[in-house]
């Protein structure tokens, strides 16, 4: 099922895509997997500098009274879609999952968080309930850093402030490609995209050699699409050799074809 309605022209000859009676310049989108591309030829990311300088031991040291370390059983649910925002949480080990539900009961995985992640800062722009809901993925680890606490550190102290800018920045940008990546690009071309991600190809250093265990429940949540099509892929990327299981999945850099092939 399309994401989008047509493709028309304006009177002044740019080509617009129609998207729910929306009407965006075509040419304004840049299909994430060029980007994704340059990252692994390049080694690096978008920012990724800047928040590999963010560690838990900055947010630590800024952050004064205010501030609590959790840790979490795995599918612990921290807070839930509708809840009040009260806190900033800084993942230091683990992973969390966001997910949101539809009032018609359909789930959506929105991102799955790694350490040094920040989530629940909505609470800083004046948003009075959560959107989302966020669970842990294993046993994780993470700061909660009172609403006031946060808005003191980010106003008294600059270098804690540029360096969170940095790291809103840097997610808005992976939040701008999923979107279009959601837009233009195959089911296929999402999981493949997913898979790359996980394993951290186009960041510096050098990519995971084994995903951690992920359902493909999950997976399909992430990219749209239904388990059996998720289980299609799989099996076909493992035919492919682009992946292989052994103790864990690994994912081969040659995965990279699939999102650059038209």
């Amino acid at each position: 099922m399309s994401n989008f309605d047509q493709t028309a022209s304006d009177p002044a000859g740019i080509s617009v895509v129609v998207l729910k009676d929306i009407f965006l310049p075509a040419r304004s989108f840049v299909v994430p997997r060029s980007n994704l591309a340059q990252r692994v030829r390049a080694k690096r990311g978008v920012g990724v500098t800047l928040m590999a300088t963010f560690n838990p031991q900055t947010v630590l040291t800024q952050v004064g009274n205010g501030k609590t370390t959790l840790t979490s059983s795995k599918k612990q649910v921290l807070f839930s879609q509708g809840d009040t925002t009260d806190a900033v949480f800084y993942i230091q080990a683990g992973k969390v999952k966001l997910t949101v539900v539809s009032p018609q009961g359909k789930e959506a995985v929105i991102a799955i968080l790694e350490p040094g992640s920040f989530f629940g800062e909505e609470c800083l722009a004046g948003q009075p309930v959560h959107l989302a809901t966020a669970t842990t993925v294993e046993i994780s680890t993470m700061l909660r850093i009172d609403k006031q606490a946060m808005l003191r550190s980010l106003q008294d102290d600059r270098t804690f402030s540029a360096l969170f800018l940095a790291y809103m920045l840097t997610r808005n940008v992976r939040i701008q490609e999923d979107l279009v990546d959601q837009l233009f690009n195959s089911s296929e071309k999402r999981l493949a995209r997913i898979l790359l991600l996980m394993a951290h190809f186009g960041k510096d250093g050098t990519p995971v050699e084994v995903i951690p265990k992920i359902s493909q429940d999950t997976l399909a949540g992430m990219i749209g699409t239904t388990r059996s099509r998720v289980s299609f892929f799989m099996n076909r990327f493992k035919k492919m050799g682009l992946i292989h299981y052994e103790s864990g999945l690994h994912v081969h850099s040659s995965l990279l074809n699939i999102v650059l092939h038209d």
